[in-house]
């Protein structure tokens, strides 16, 4: 008698080999940096773009003690040590996950990260257009530092792990990317940039590591958990921001005081917030779809 052997399928998984799911990482990259570019040529190189950035940034002059004692924690909190110890975490975690793809990956994805935004804040050019002859802030480091930070952390734990990880990562980093507006170190199209870059960088180094591994589609399913909170913010949030600027935009050449300061700060808030939720969406999206072992052993 011929003994019949039967494999168990894991559902809702599909094959890495081609289609979509393979180089859905390389479009969103491209998308990513194409919207980066896009906002350096709408608030960076055009006089009503500078001067939209610049009243959303000082609408936010508000001297709150306690509030502006968070902001200042956490933005002290994306220091180059701490960068370290979440890369030295990452490295760690991949050993223990034996997953050296993702150790590299997460390292890769804050050098690349940092190099890039302090390059491209050195030697992009920022005209004077708006008259207030502020030197170049474009893009924010400490947003890019926070962002890579927790795409790292999101990248590195275990797949059940990184719908909670977004959302926590999501809260982190909006605090950061408001907190540098508030103190007006930075304009809110600076930290907008600096999202679409940690994006596009990552989506790349998550491209190659899809192109190095085979495997079974993981289930994004778990991810919900995060998509869906981060999409409804997203959308919420850009319907917001488009009004905002809409208004803006009309009281500086139309209807002189139209709107106050606070209004454009908090356009440029709900701007960030939408940046942030709808990075975040895909970075999840991404890293769920991680491909699976090829056959035997757990799911890691």
């Amino acid at each position: 008698m011929t003994a019949v052997t039967t494999r168990r399928v894991r559902p809702r998984e599909k094959s890495t080999t081609g289609g979509w799911h393979a180089i859905s990482p390389l479009v969103i990259a491209l998308l990513a940096a194409g919207a980066a570019f896009l906002v350096y040529r709408i608030f960076i190189r055009t006089g009503l773009g500078q001067t939209i950035d610049s009243v959303s940034m000082r609408g936010g002059d508000i001297n709150h003690p306690q509030v502006n004692e968070v902001l200042s924690r956490t933005l002290n909190a994306t220091q180059l040590v701490v960068l370290g110890i979440v890369c030295l975490i990452a490295v760690v975690v991949g050993i223990l996950r034996r997953r050296f793809d993702l150790s590299v990956g997460a390292a890769l994805l804050v050098i690349s990260v940092n190099v890039a935004v302090q390059q491209l804040k050195s030697h992009l050019d920022r005209p004077d257009l708006d008259g207030t002859s502020m030197p170049n802030s474009f893009p924010s480091g400490h947003t890019a530092a926070a962002a890579s930070v927790a795409f790292v952390l999101i990248l590195a734990f275990p797949r059940a792990m990184r719908g909670a990880m977004g959302l926590l990562g999501a809260a982190y980093v909006a605090i950061v990317a408001v907190a540098t507006v508030w103190a007006e170190w930075h304009r809110p199209s600076d930290t907008v940039a600096a999202l679409l870059i940690v994006l596009a960088l990552g989506s790349l180094i998550m491209w190659v590591i899809r192109l190095r591994r085979s495997g079974p589609r993981a289930s994004i399913t778990p991810a919900r958990f995060a998509t869906l909170p981060l999409a409804l913010v997203g959308t919420i949030c850009t319907a917001a921001c488009l009004f905002g600027l809409a208004s803006v935009a009309m009281s500086e050449r139309v209807m002189p005081d139209l709107v106050s300061g606070r209004f454009a700060f908090l356009t440029g808030v709900a701007g960030i917030m939408a940046a942030v939720a709808g990075t975040f969406y895909f970075w999840v999206r991404i890293t769920a779809g991680d491909p699976l072992p090829e056959q035997g052993g757990k799911t890691r």
